[in-house]
C-alpha cells in the first residue's frame, strides 16, 4: 500500500464526489469506483487521485447519437 495521506475515508471520499456515503459505499462494491481496505481496521480507502479521475471521466459530456 503506498502512502495513508494518500487515502481518505467514506465520509471525506463521499464528500468530495457530492455524493451519500451510502451511494460510494454501492459504487464501490459495483467496481465503479477503486476502493481499498486498510488492512489495520478494514475501513474502506478511496485514493485521492482515483476520486479526482473518477470526477473528470464523470464531467466528460456524453457523445451525441446520430440522428437516423
Amino acid at each position: 500500500m503506498q502512502k495513508l495521506s494518500e487515502y481518505v475515508k467514506v465520509a471525506e471520499a463521499a464528500e468530495i464526489l457530492g455524493v451519500s456515503q451510502n451511494t460510494l459505499r454501492a459504487w464501490a462494491e459495483d467496481g465503479k469506483i477503486p476502493m481499498r481496505r486498510n488492512p489495520a481496521n478494514g475501513y474502506r480507502l478511496f485514493r485521492r487521485s482515483e476520486l479526482e479521475k473518477f470526477l473528470r471521466k464523470a464531467a466528460k459530456p456524453a457523445k451525441p447519437k446520430k440522428a437516423k
